[in-house]
């Protein structure tokens, strides 16, 4: 087989480097689809579900497909869409929870600042549309580079579990697993 063989195989070079993630085919493919993973997640163990904290009506976790380490979703144990369908229990909580997300975050990891939002439905860029879920997600200054505009991909400092293990530990309150 020659050089030009080899090019035919792996695609014609075109001057652009490649950052291979074959994880996200999972994604791509709609692997952890099957159901609400928000409503999955809590009858795991915390390991297993990426749970941060517990709380009684709503919980934190690690979002699988994060924008940047430490980003954690607060959802409702509850399966509801939208805002306004929230008990007053549940707003309270799921605010709180995000305080103390905050809070955790920046004794963990020290992020310059924050995005928290709440995409709701699917045309305002909800992924999972049909379970509510508020964003906390750490920034720091000169975290958005050329990998998630060129490459369409984030490069993250450590696995999942580890920054679960390490929000978890600093979690007020929180019993070990």
């Amino acid at each position: 087989m020659g050089v030009e063989d080899a090019a035919d195989l792996a695609g014609t070079p075109d001057g652009f480097g490649r950052l291979w993630v074959p994880h996200r085919m999972a994604y791509i493919g709609g692997e952890n689809k099957d159901g609400c993973p928000f409503c999955r997640a809590p009858g795991l163990s915390d390991a297993d579900g990426l749970i941060v904290a517990r709380g009684t009506t709503a919980f934190v976790l690690l979002n699988l497909y994060p924008y940047n380490g430490g980003h954690v979703l607060v959802c409702p144990y509850r399966h509801v869409a939208d805002y306004t369908e929230l008990t007053t229990d549940e707003v309270a909580e799921i605010a709180e929870l995000t305080r103390t997300a905050m809070t955790v975050l920046r004794e963990v990891s020290g992020p310059a600042g924050f995005n928290l939002g709440m995409n709701q439905g699917a045309i305002a860029g909800a992924g999972i549309a049909a379970h509510l879920h508020q964003h906390v997600v750490p920034r720091w200054a000169g975290d958005a580079n050329f990998l998630p505009i060129v490459g369409q991909t984030r490069a993250l400092p450590e696995l999942l579990a580890d920054t679960r293990d390490r929000l978890a530990a600093a979690w007020p309150g929180r019993e070990d697993d």
